[in-house]
């Protein structure tokens, strides 16, 4: 296991205790989530060593990197991913003045597959093989393995997106110092990821799906992702919310704590947290940050 000293958003090192948690989806280990006493920042820390991490997603229902429908879970994330899907297609389009995308934890390439159609100049990153292989093969699309993002050029990509990426990321620093280094000067970056402060984390508290220990390595609030992103010479243009991924996750997070597919008391709880970040718009279950060079 690797110990963390450092909190890699203020560099302090002083944590306390913020929960402990289990991976629900794979291997039953137990993990801790620590939190910065400085700047609140919330990550696991022992953590496995990045080598060891693979281990954590050889699973055939890991469904970013399968596209799986077996189950009703997975059956209906894979509805509601490829009308999401088209929803990004018209959320980048609007924030970018150029055509040239990089999606970094591409999966299986089906995003970028609907890129391609749309007349964009697509190039993936993604770390599994299988998905990697699976793109390539199936829809054409050039992908390259994690390691070879240092291969990029500079300044050449007009968006680069990390959809629920950026929390798997053993090298956060180094990744955003990547992203600015790749991204035009006038290029946008667009990074999803999980809002641990959203009613349903609360309401499902360790058996929140999208704490995924130990494959999420962090734990985001709007507050602890804008300091990463200052700190990195990016500025925040506008937050906008992911209002289906509250029920995705309440039905993964209900299956984890009942052992049952609750359908619809997770669509409920889904519903209730929906409804409560109308009134707060950084509290949605899963949030997307639209930021761009300072």
């Amino acid at each position: 296991m690797e110990n963390i000293s450092q909190c890699q958003i203020c560099g302090e090192s002083e944590f306390s205790e913020f929960l402990k948690c289990t991976d629900h989806f794979l291997t039953k280990e137990n993990f801790t989530i620590v939190k910065c006493n400085y700047c609140g920042f919330t990550f696991i820390n022992p953590r496995p060593e990045p080598a060891a991490l693979q281990r954590y997603y050889d699973s055939p229902e890991y469904i970013s990197h399968s596209g799986t429908n077996k189950g009703i879970i997975n059956s209906l994330y894979n509805k509601v991913r490829n009308y999401t899907h088209n929803k990004k297609i018209k959320i980048v389009s609007e924030y970018s003045k150029g055509k040239t995308i990089l999606d970094i934890g591409c999966g299986s390439g089906e995003l970028l597959n609907l890129f391609n159609k749309h007349n964009w100049e697509t190039l993936g990153v993604e770390p599994n093989s299988n998905a990697r292989n699976f793109a390539n093969a199936q829809y054409g699309i050039e992908v390259l393995d994690e390691h070879q993002i240092n291969e990029i050029p500079s300044s050449s990509k007009d968006v680069i997106t990390m959809w629920h990426v950026l929390e798997h990321v053993a090298g956060l620093n180094e990744r955003m110092a990547e992203v600015k280094r790749i991204l035009k000067d006038n290029g946008v970056v667009l990074i999803a990821v999980p809002n641990r402060i959203s009613f349903d984390a609360t309401y499902y508290g360790e058996f929140w799906a999208a704490y995924d220990v130990p494959r999420h390595l962090y734990h985001f609030t709007p507050d602890s992702i804008k300091k990463l992103f200052e700190k990195h010479g990016f500025s925040l243009i506008k937050t906008l919310p992911m209002k289906f991924d509250s029920y995705y996750v309440s039905m993964l997070s209900e299956k984890y704590k009942t052992g049952k597919n609750k359908l619809l008391k997770a669509l409920h709880i889904g519903l209730r947290s929906n409804l409560k970040a109308r009134k707060n718009k950084n509290s949605y279950s899963s949030l997307i940050y639209i930021i761009k060079n300072s």
